[in-house]
């Protein structure tokens, strides 16, 4: 199966989580591709300003591998910055949220799985 860059639903949000601004949601693979065992597999961008208000996993776990600029995570409660080519793991239990604070488009790839 292919699927091209013009198959992926998108979906926008805004406030998302209590975040700032507009989230914009490619679904790469729908939960029935993933088997079930996840239920998020997209590409996700926010512009300058643009955040993920904190949330906590539970009984799931979210990565993050960011594919271009530069953002805020907000780590368990502890700042961190972020670049292209980094990654982030929240397990289940913990709490994140994430914020572009660079002058350009944030996308990253993100995969939530089950516990």
């Amino acid at each position: 199966m292919i699927k091209r860059n013009s198959d992926y639903t998108a979906q926008k949000n805004e406030n998302m989580r209590g975040g700032e601004g507009v989230v914009v949601i490619e679904h790469i693979l729908t939960a029935e591709e993933l088997y079930e065992k996840g239920r998020l597999y997209a590409r996700v961008t926010l512009e300058p300003g643009c955040s993920i208000g904190s949330h906590i996993h539970e009984g799931e776990m979210e990565s993050y591998y960011i594919i271009n600029g530069k953002a805020e995570v907000s780590d368990n409660g502890e700042l961190v910055t972020v670049n292209a080519g980094d990654s982030v793991l929240t397990r289940h239990g913990e709490e994140h949220s994430i914020k572009n604070i660079g002058e350009n488009a944030l996308s990253f790839i993100a995969l939530i799985i089950y516990k």
